[in-house]
């Protein structure tokens, strides 16, 4: 069982919401990353989704797509970002972390090799955007043999066949995407995400998280109230580009601490 199996079963069994945040690795700076990892757990995230930078993030709204830019910036590319997850291993043996980013890092190292840095760096999952399940069961099959877990977008446009498609090939939990259009955009619709949820748990066994559109407590335990864990980014990114440096690291462990102490103080329910 992966540190992401566990960790959500974990949850499942105390009936608590999984808490699910995303930093995108160098930004603000790339020394603050391993910092900023660490006060999310004191903070109290069960999962850290760690962007890799990337030119075009072609998924992500102008607020993700700008740490993106500023990572680049900083010279943090997809070795460095294994790097930090090796800096955050020395400390946090637990804590499941996922690489989020897109294929054309990945493929430039090469997959095999790839796989077998992640593994080594402590990685425990990895979502890339633009990999379609019917595309990619060599790459989740190489995943489980390293004891990695695939993790897949779904959205509200997502037919019945693909989510099947996910189904299969899909472990660790699958990320149901609550809105159409990019992170950081648009209203979030709960009563479309409670109708949504049971259509993929239908055929697909995995804990569901939800992201896009996770702005505060509020809107975190309300999808919580549907699902099995909140993903929380574009907002994240937000508290870091209005904050100063020097405190970036306490204003978002502040944060984290907040949406956890709301996803606690609600009575549980079954996603």
């Amino acid at each position: 069982m992966s540190r992401i199996q566990h960790t959500l079963a974990v949850l499942a069994s105390q009936n608590r919401k999984g808490l699910i945040p995303f930093i995108t690795a160098g930004d603000p700076a790339p020394e603050l990353t391993v910092p900023l990892m660490h006060a999310l757990v004191a903070g109290g995230a069960d999962i850290i989704e760690l962007g890799v930078p990337f030119s075009d993030p072609m998924a992500d709204g102008p607020v993700i797509q700008r740490a993106s830019e500023r990572a680049l910036a900083n010279g943090v590319g997809l070795k460095q970002v294994l790097q930090i997850v090796r800096d955050f291993r020395s400390r946090d043996q637990f804590t499941p972390v996922v690489l989020m980013g897109y294929a054309n890092p990945i493929e430039r190292m090469g997959i095999a090799p790839f796989i077998t840095a992640a593994q080594q760096a402590g990685v425990d999952g990895v979502l890339v955007v633009d990999y379609p399940p019917e595309e990619c069961e060599d790459f989740a099959a190489m995943m489980r043999q390293h004891d990695l877990d695939t993790i897949f977008l779904l959205a509200p446009t997502s037919t019945d066949e693909r989510i099947r498609q996910v189904g299969k090939i899909a472990t660790g939990y699958v990320y149901y995407v609550s809105l159409k259009g990019v992170t950081g955009s648009g209203h979030l619709d709960l009563q479309a995400v409670a109708d949504m949820i049971p259509r993929i748990k239908k055929h697909v066994s995995l804990p569901v998280g939800v992201g896009f559109g996770i702005r505060d407590a509020a809107t975190a335990t309300a999808i919580a109230s549907v699902s099995d864990a909140v993903v929380i980014g574009s907002r994240i990114i937000q508290e870091l580009e209005n904050t100063p440096r020097e405190q970036a690291v306490q204003a978002v462990q502040k944060f984290i601490t907040e949406i956890r102490g709301a996803l606690d103080a609600q009575p549980a329910k079954a996603a």
